[in-house]
């Protein structure tokens, strides 16, 4: 009875999933071996036009630097506010505040940076002379920027319910056999936190993909070469109409973004065996 009623409770959920996320992947698939006009079956070579192109290159070495920056950045930051508000008896209003900036809409954020670096802004009132801002590196810290200043609220708010969740009296016996705040925290918290290190580790990879908006809305579609992202390539090969090259594409992301799910699930389990 009780395995009829969770199947009852989990079908609408795998039927959304299934004719909504699973099947219209599998059409990607199947495009990425053929011709987008004509449908014609080509094997891999939708894969390698993808390989061979040098903007795909670009593109896919700037998301894995913004990505690389950014992932140990937004952690350690989370991590650490949410330290310091751990103590604090007013640390659930605390928290709130903290998730304003992912109520903020794109375009609003766009409109600040616009107003501070564009030629006739802020930087450049204040040198006294017209400089392209958004045309130099400076454009990828600014992107850096708004990425974990948008999700570090989110960040803040698991890791402090990790840390809270945390039993006091193992917090005590710890301190009553004299290990000091740096020895609490790293064999008493962190092992303790291994479940919400791993959920916002894979959040955050996740949510890197998703600075899409205010890089195009800043720059445009070819921005700075440092800001050129895979989400750029798309939507650049969608306007063209270059929709197989998409589709061989879309395959690598996904199966990239797989293995590295699966990597931090296998270290997650590790070290849940060797705790």
């Amino acid at each position: 009875m009780k395995k009829r009623w969770f199947a009852a409770f989990i079908l609408p959920g795998f039927a959304g999933v299934f004719c909504f996320v699973l099947l219209p992947f599998a059409d990607v698939l199947r495009c990425s071996f053929m011709t987008a006009v004509t449908g014609e079956f080509v094997g891999i070579y939708n894969y390698r036009r993808v390989f061979e192109n040098e903007a795909f290159r670009l593109a896919v070495k700037n998301t894995a630097r913004f990505t690389a920056v950014c992932l140990p950045l937004l952690i350690f930051l989370g991590l650490l506010t949410a330290l310091l508000l751990a103590g604090l008896k007013q640390a659930q209003t605390l928290k709130a505040i903290f998730l304003f900036p992912m109520a903020m809409p794109a375009a609003t954020i766009v409109l600040v940076w616009k107003m501070v670096f564009s030629k006739g802004g802020f930087l450049n009132a204040l040198m006294g002379r017209q400089i392209d801002f958004m045309g130099t590196d400076l454009s990828f810290w600014v992107l850096v920027f708004s990425y974990v200043w948008k999700n570090l609220g989110y960040t803040v708010v698991l890791w402090l319910a990790g840390i809270l969740g945390v039993p006091s009296d193992i917090i005590e016996a710890a301190k009553a056999d004299g290990a000091g705040k740096i020895r609490i925290f790293l064999s008493v918290l962190m092992p303790q936190l291994k479940g919400v290190f791993y959920t916002i580790a894979v959040l955050s990879v996740l949510n890197s993909f998703k600075v899409f908006r205010e890089a195009y809305l800043v720059a445009g579609a070819y921005p700075q070469e440092s800001m050129y992202l895979l989400q750029h390539l798309f939507n650049n090969w969608f306007v063209w109409l270059e929709l197989d090259k998409m589709a061989a594409a879309a395959v690598c992301l996904a199966a990239a973004l797989l293995i590295l799910i699966l990597l931090l699930t296998r270290l997650w389990e590790e070290g849940e065996a060797a705790g």
